[in-house]
């Protein structure tokens, strides 16, 4: 009975997540008028993929435009912040320099900064450094975070001292022992922070909105929003709108799944060797 009462529950909490999903892959397949008259109907009346050619064809929408430049966004900043946090957190985890605790008792502080109120400095300083309405501008402000540095310090100080104590005496340097020996050892927190990173980056709007004005650099986000608010016709146009924010939301899902396996499958090896 208890068994059967867990799995009702579980179905129960199923149901309520997943229904708004069905609603929306659903919706995208119905006309205009079918989605206003019966919006939480499971069966499209009639069936119809006009959303999916306008996203595809229709110039005004731009849909192509909006994802290359997400895709490209997205794929900078995620390997960036990888990068640039796996620096720093070992830098901070491992290596002994003067004002290391100062340091990164600023990145704790900084991570309790609602980022609303960096909007303002944000635009301000790509106006004055010339990236205001440019890649770099999108990018560069994006490409490091005081939680994937706090992340990787904590992952870095997990790893046991000799291993690098061993590669030194081999004749590792710094920097080859941190990326041929370190970073191999903390992968799950690796694969924690690209997941982090991707999600954040792609559905980023406040930063992109502040950075750009021109329509050229518009991804997914702010393309959704100016069709939201009406800007692209009249009427709801909600197959056109959920079929936009479908494709917004595969590629999240994909990468979260894609990770998650490396990281069930890294724990379990961890589990076997110890």
């Amino acid at each position: 009975m208890r068994r059967a009462f867990g799995y009702a529950v579980l179905l129960v909490g199923a149901v309520c997540y997943l229904g708004p999903f069905v609603i929306q892959l659903v919706t995208t397949f119905k006309t205009d008028a079918d989605a206003v008259a019966n919006p939480l109907s499971l069966v499209p009346d009639p069936f119809s993929t006009a959303s999916y050619e306008r996203v595809a064809t229709d110039p005004s929408v731009e849909v192509p435009r909006w994802l290359a430049n997400s895709v490209l966004v997205t794929l900078c900043v995620t390997f960036g912040r990888l990068l640039v946090d796996a620096m720093a957190g070992y830098a901070l985890a491992r290596l002994r320099w003067p004002g290391r605790k100062l340091v990164f008792s600023g990145v704790l502080a900084l991570a309790a900064v609602p980022a609303v109120v960096l909007l303002i400095p944000k635009f301000l300083l790509l106006r004055q450094f010339s990236m205001y309405n440019s890649y770099l501008g999108m990018i560069l402000p994006l490409i490091t975070d005081a939680i994937g540095i706090f992340l990787l310090k904590q992952a870095f100080e997990q790893v046991p001292r000799e291993v690098e104590e061993a590669a030194r005496i081999d004749g590792a340097g710094v920097v080859r022992t941190w990326w041929n020996v370190v970073l191999p050892m903390v992968r799950p927190a690796l694969a924690t922070l690209a997941v982090l990173a991707f999600q954040n980056s792609w559905n980023e709007f406040a930063h992109f909105l502040v950075s750009t004005s021109d329509s050229r650099y518009e991804t997914l986000t702010l393309g959704l929003a100016r069709l939201v608010s009406g800007a692209l016709g009249e009427g709801q146009q909600l197959p056109l709108k959920l079929t936009i924010a479908l494709v917004s939301t595969i590629p999240v899902a994909v990468v979260f799944l894609l990770a998650q396996r490396h990281f069930i499958r890294n724990q379990l090896g961890g589990a076997v060797k110890g």
